[in-house]
């Protein structure tokens, strides 16, 4: 199992910026936009695009799947 934070080689991960990686791993400990926005001292616009991409870059339907697929892979 990965570290949290780190991309896995061959794995959807790795098509993940490293701020892409980092909100992952707060949405897979159940963080909102706004917790995770503050956290990382950008707004929540800002948040809500990179869990955008992060859906698409995965093919995952929505923050929920993406919680769990963080969860899965160690990174929450």
């Amino acid at each position: 199992m990965p570290l949290p934070g780190h991309a896995v080689s061959g794995m959807p991960v790795d098509e993940l910026t490293e701020r892409e990686r980092e909100i992952l791993g707060y949405l897979g400990r159940g963080d909102s936009n706004r917790e995770i926005g503050e956290a990382l001292f950008i707004t929540e616009g800002t948040v809500k695009n990179h869990v955008s991409s992060i859906l698409s870059k995965l093919g995952l339907r929505d923050r929920t799947q993406a919680a769990l697929w963080a969860r899965e892979h160690g990174l929450g």
